[in-house]
């Protein structure tokens, strides 16, 4: 064994103590640290031939690359839908790499069979029922292309032909609708081979809406003459968290022929809160569904589910035909049901969070970050060079400048927010309007935080 990795291993109880020191280090100055880094960043070195072991190499980490590391896991950074990590979820993770299972499959290990339980856990919290089957994955991203490649095997066994053996060729053009279709669903269908052309918009609702026009829809399914097609439902759009309603959707299944993906990343933690649980009713009927869970269950990157109906259709579509690997069972192990073979144990810190907090705990972080939401919104529709763009109906706030809001204004207020150090928003466009967005996903958000973004927001509008 090499002499500095032997030197590792026979210090290693000393080298994760300095580590988890420096860990907690960061984590309490989360509040100090700046929430971007808009800095220069390190010019490059080349490889190390020698090495400097474990704790040399923890030494020049601080050195050279932590102080230009966002404060994206604290309480301020509202840009994106960002989470942070509960520290029970810290804690799984931390065990995920000690541990390091591989859980593509059940054998030698019941590493497998926690996953299992993680995903009962969220089938019962996001309402599902246990005909929907599910695994994890990446991110939302993934989530939404493992779904939709399911529908397209759904499509290919309505026209007889078997996509996973003969190519989306087979297929013909394919109908895929939406109303406000989130970015990632254009992207899974150029992977998926359908193409990006084929995302047809489907009008919205008047009166500053993006849910779909269920009507609407319901007439662009008539005009598909009994073809099949893919509807994407959203619960929870990005820049107003605005809901289709999925139960009226869902019951234009009586007439048209179609599967229904929900693309529930953010929104479906709407259903934890007996306040607003309302918006996701109706997810139970879809095919697939989306949920991201480094988000709002607030894990660390990189965790999300995907959950669907049609395993049967997943495993023809994912299975790893290696008899090495184990062939695909009643009960298949993942591997036969995502893009990869080797997994990492993503499952694990979501099973600490759930086992540490419960419903009752992850219900409070939605129903606190909902209400600081509307706390920023109802402030920022106080000021003169501030309007909102749309109400708050969750836990986004979108806004933008009062007078002349082109892109570059809006962008440079956007650099200016981030500069200070003090909080982080995203620019987006909706409504014909350059806008920057607020999403509250945070754990560790507060009343404070809160008035300290909005205290930012309103200095660099001035």
């Amino acid at each position: 064994m090499h002499p500095t990795l032997a030197d590792d291993l026979h210090r290693l109880p000393e080298l994760l103590q300095s580590a988890r020191d420096f860990a907690a280090r960061e984590v309490s100055g989360l509040d100090e640290r700046p929430v971007a880094h808009l800095g220069k960043v390190p010019g490059p070195e080349p490889l190390p031939v020698g090495g400097t072991g474990a704790e040399g190499a923890l030494a020049r980490f601080a050195e050279r690359w932590s102080p230009g590391f966002s404060g994206s896991a604290g309480p301020r950074y509202l840009g994106f839908v960002t989470g942070g990590a509960t520290p029970a979820s810290l804690t799984g993770d931390w065990l995920t790499s000690a541990y390091d299972q591989n859980v593509s499959g059940s054998g030698g290990s019941s590493a497998s069979a926690l996953e299992r339980e993680t995903l009962s856990w969220l089938r019962e919290l996001f309402g599902l029922s246990e005909a929907h089957s599910g695994a994890f994955v990446s991110g939302a991203t993934v989530s939404n292309t493992v779904g939709l490649a399911i529908a397209r095997e759904w499509l290919g066994e309505r026209q007889g032909v078997s996509v996973s053996n003969e190519g989306v060729g087979a297929l013909g053009p394919v109908d895929v609708l939406s109303g406000s279709p989130h970015s990632s669903v254009a992207k899974a269908l150029s992977v998926l081979g359908i193409g990006r052309d084929r995302l047809r918009p489907v009008p919205v609702l008047s009166g500053n809406r993006e849910a779909v026009d269920v009507e609407r829809l319901a007439a662009a399914l008539d005009a598909l003459d009994g073809r099949p097609a893919v509807v994407v439902a959203n619960a929870g759009t990005v820049n107003t968290v605005d809901f289709d309603d999925l139960r009226a959707i869902a019951a234009l299944k009586e007439r048209y022929d179609f599967w229904l993906h929900v693309d529930a990343a953010f929104g479906g933690f709407a259903a934890l809160s007996p306040s607003y649980a309302h918006l996701v009713e109706g997810l139970d009927a879809a095919d697939s569904v989306c949920v991201d869970l480094h988000k709002w269950l607030n894990v660390p990157y990189d965790a999300a589910v995907q959950f669907t109906r049609r395993q049967d259709l997943q495993v023809r579509v994912f299975h790893n035909a290696s008899p090495y690997l184990g062939l695909p069972t009643g009960d298949p192990d993942f591997l036969h049901l995502t893009p990869e073979n080797s997994r990492r144990l993503r499952a694990l810190p979501a099973w600490f969070s759930l086992t540490a907090y419960g419903r009752d705990g992850h219900r409070e972080i939605v129903e606190r970050n909902v209400a600081l939401a509307r706390r920023l919104g109802e402030r920022i529709a106080e000021v003169p060079q501030l309007r909102l763009l749309a109400p708050v109906r969750l836990n986004v706030v979108c806004f933008t400048l009062a007078d002349d809001p082109g892109e570059e204004r809006v962008r440079a207020l956007a650099r200016e927010i981030a500069a200070s150090g003090e909080a982080y928003v995203t620019p987006t466009f909706y409504g014909g309007t350059h806008a920057l967005r607020a999403a509250f996903s945070n754990w560790r958000t507060s009343e404070a935080d809160t008035d300290l973004v909005y205290e930012a927001v309103t200095r660099h509008c001035a």
